[in-house]
């Protein structure tokens, strides 16, 4: 029998770490190769990670609510078979007794070799409940302290003292009166505010939202389109539309189209900064933004410049349905190049988005207005958007920027039953 690693995987296009948000399995547990062993949030999926061995879990070292990074240990399996010859056996045999000295070692020279290793949830909820972490015993592998060591603790109200408040014996405790150090404060909440940890999605979105904003010097440009035409077309097939296909004909969809038409004019807004290169993708695989709840997910498009108005209002409906039913997997969130945002389908009329990191540019499709318009010097109710971009200023100028704004437009303004084909 010979142990393997339990490796945190590359679950996603640019995903450093994921959340440990359950796992499947327990110690003890036997597992078939590709069984779903544990759930893990990254900020672009929720997914589940198979087994890479037929086995039996030997130990879970990462806990629930763990951060840990991709590549990093998350357990050990133990697999049947071993080395194939007496000397790689032999090999291994001596590797081990040279692990279990250097650790023993280790132990000899500190209480607890492995105790200042914390987990994220670990330090979370010390600095939560101002908890002394050297004064807490752990029940982890080699002294490490759990999450359940601390929820335990925090269970039972006996908060360990600083370490700094005791004497020693046969002396009296005085408190140690330490300078004032210079920190960071947060906010504290009052009587009858409610606190939410920030977990999960929501701390991977705040991640990468503060990745964007730093790393990108962000630019925005907006234009005004006329899409009365666009309007009545779509709102004369869309019954026929949903009747037959069995799924709604949106006004995203055209919008979609018509930015995927614009890329292939404008190959410059598709592209990436790579720090001493730009690259520039070949596919048009564009990004959409889709809520549930409090979470937030960016599927894909793939080949959006290849498909019929028609093809592009499926995946639309797909993604959507896929995401709000937790059914996503990391290929549907892989290979984004360009993202058109539906700020719109809450009533939104003008925003500034946050470029989707490492892209170079995001679209948002504002909320379609009635407005009175002068047309030969007269007024007239026509339906108005505004279409707002951001842009990566590295990547990007106005001038460019500007022309693609302008084509977007004139596809939007002149989509209508004469010209425009949905299947």
């Amino acid at each position: 029998m010979t142990a393997e690693k339990i490796n945190m995987p590359q679950l996603g296009e640019s995903v450093t770490e994921g959340t440990i948000s359950s796992w499947l399995v327990s110690e003890g547990d036997k597992v078939n190769k590709y069984d779903p062993i544990a759930e893990v949030m990254t900020d672009k999926v929720n997914a589940e990670v198979p087994s890479s061995f037929t086995g039996v879990i030997k130990e879970l070292v990462a806990q629930e609510g763990d951060t840990i990074q991709v590549g990093d240990l998350m357990g050990y399996i133990e697999i049947e078979g071993g080395s194939s010859t007496d000397e790689s056996a032999e090999t291994d045999k001596s590797e081990e007794k040279q692990e279990q000295t250097a650790e023993k070692d280790k132990e000899d020279s500190s209480d607890a070799p492995m105790k200042k290793r914390y987990s994220p949830a670990v330090m979370r909820l010390a600095q939560e409940h101002d908890i002394d972490l050297q004064q807490v015993d752990g029940s982890g592998r080699g002294g490490r302290i759990t999450r359940k060591d601390m929820e335990k603790l925090i269970a039972s109200g006996d908060k360990p003292e600083p370490a700094s408040t005791k004497s020693p014996p046969g002396e009296k405790e005085t408190k140690a009166i330490q300078p004032e150090q210079p920190s960071e404060s947060q906010p504290a909440g009052k009587p009858g505010d409610t606190e939410i940890p920030v977990t999960g999605v929501r701390k991977a979105i705040a991640q990468n939202m503060v990745k964007s904003t730093t790393e990108i010097p962000h630019a925005w440009m907006a234009v005004e389109a006329d899409v009365t035409d666009l309007v009545s077309y779509r709102n004369k097939v869309k019954d026929e539309f949903k009747q037959s296909e069995g799924y709604s004909l949106t006004f995203f969809a055209f919008f979609v189209k018509a930015v995927a038409q614009a890329l292939k004019e404008y190959p410059q807004l598709n592209s990436t900064w790579a720090g001493d290169k730009i690259i520039q993708h070949k596919d048009i695989n564009l990004s959409i933004a889709v809520a549930k709840d409090n979470e937030l997910y960016v599927p894909v498009i793939k080949n959006a410049d290849e498909k019929s108005i028609k093809g592009i209002a499926r995946d639309i409906n797909d993604l959507a349905v896929r995401a709000r039913s937790g059914k996503l997997t990391s290929e549907d969130m892989q290979g984004g190049t360009f993202t058109v945002n539906n700020t719109g389908s809450f009533g939104s009329v003008q925003s500034m988005g946050v470029i989707n990191h490492p892209q170079a540019a995001i679209l948002q499709v504002e909320s379609i207005v009635k407005r009175p318009v002068i047309i030969n010097d007269m007024f007239a109710a026509r339906d108005m958007v505004n279409l707002c971009l951001s842009l990566d200023h590295r990547v990007l100028d106005g001038l460019i920027v500007g022309q693609f704004l302008a084509r977007v437009k004139e596809l939007a303004e002149n989509t209508n039953a004469e010209a425009t084909k949905i299947y």
